[in-house]
């Protein structure tokens, strides 16, 4: 494959992933085939977390503009929260929400997985989002105090990283149902997994460095994410069988908040 056809080929997997975690407005390029290909988990990995770099930096932007405005660290943090899942359609959101209302009742996995599918929202659900809503913004706040641009380059870190390690209930779980997301995308190869993985944590530590968090904090960060992706993993198992397109999208929530924990450790103020 030529460096020409290998840059194409990351750049059709790169629209592919925005349009996928996203609603932003992508144009079909030209060297995309055709609209009826079957989507392909294993062909977008390695771009996910590029795509969640994209989405990241229109929610920094966001924040930015707000403080710039005058609004203080608290609204410019929940605005910037909110433009995240604006842009995506609170997809992960809503992954979070149907698997607590799922995992934590008591009943067989067969009535878990049926909860989960309910678009209705229960009690840990709720509760769930609202924890999970109320920990970002309170860490983006906290990552500010050394200036605004720090917890900017943290929003960005933690959405590239997130949607690497989003991706790892694909590679070690079997999908608990037969249909949805997680279904089609079936088992994610190894090497697809590694590759977003890697590009994710590099984007991460980058970032890191430049918001001026520093190389071991930047790498306690990745883990303390990845590690809370794999514990949403251990938690769908044991609780539902495997992987479902909810469990994926608990894991890039997890995975974000973890690496944020990370970051603000210390930070004080």
């Amino acid at each position: 494959m030529s460096g020409r056809t290998g840059a194409q080929g990351f750049l059709v997997a790169l629209a592919r992933a925005v349009r996928f975690y996203s609603r932003l407005p992508v144009p079909r390029l030209a060297a995309e085939r055709r609209a009826e290909e079957p989507f392909d988990f294993a062909i977008i990995a390695p771009a996910a977390p590029v795509a969640g770099l994209i989405i990241g930096a229109i929610a920094a932007l966001a924040l930015l503009l707000a403080f710039g405005l005058g609004l203080g660290t608290l609204a410019a943090a929940v605005i910037a929260v909110g433009c995240g899942v604006v842009i995506t359609g609170a997809m992960h959101e809503d992954g979070l929400g149907d698997l607590a209302d799922g995992v934590f009742v008591e009943a067989p996995p067969e009535r878990r997985l049926e909860i989960m599918h309910d678009s209705r929202l229960g009690t840990f659900g709720m509760l769930a989002l609202l924890i999970a809503t109320l920990l970002r913004v309170a860490f983006i706040v906290q990552l500010s105090h050394p200036g605004i641009m720090a917890a900017a380059t943290a929003v960005i870190g933690a959405a590239a990283l997130s949607r690497g390690a989003g991706l790892m209930p694909l590679v070690l779980l079997r999908p608990a149902r037969r249909d949805g997301v997680g279904a089609a995308a079936g088992r994610l190869p190894v090497d697809a997994f590694t590759n977003a993985v890697m590009l994710g944590c590099g984007l991460a530590l980058v970032l890191a460095l430049t918001g001026g968090f520093g190389l071991m904090r930047g790498l306690l960060a990745c883990l303390v994410g990845l590690a809370a992706a794999r514990g949403v993993c251990a938690l769908a198992e044991a609780r539902i069988g495997g992987q479902t397109g909810d469990v994926a999208g608990a894991a890039q929530i997890l995975a974000e908040i973890g690496f944020y924990l990370a970051l603000a450790l210390g930070s004080g103020g």
